[in-house]
């Protein structure tokens, strides 16, 4: 699993019929720090992240085992809203005292 900011969203009107219905948004990776690592990733959303929210996503055969990616041709997909990251006793990022933008 990996970090990630959303920064976006994608629309396709266009897709594979599997793909109807989910929602799709654009993720800068980040690093523990929560410092961008350069690059983006489109990823399907199971739990309805918002625009700046950090989240946790999937990528590979991993991400085709949620409920809503099961047997559908999706190579990323957000599984969770980071609330809080803490590492060695320091807190990393805290979703309440955050700025979203």
């Amino acid at each position: 699993m990996l970090l990630g900011k959303v920064a976006g969203t994608l629309v396709a009107t266009r897709k594979e019929t599997t793909l109807e219905g989910l929602k799709f948004l654009v993720l800068k990776q980040i690093d523990i720090e929560g410092q961008e690592t350069g690059g983006y990733r489109v990823a399907a959303d199971a739990v309805g992240a918002g625009l700046g929210e950090v989240v946790l996503y999937a990528t590979g055969s991993a991400a085709r085992q949620t409920k809503l990616t099961d047997r559908r041709p999706c190579d990323a997909v957000i599984m969770a809203i980071v609330d809080m990251l803490e590492v060695d006793g320091i807190v990393k990022y805290d979703k309440a005292k955050a700025e979203v933008g």
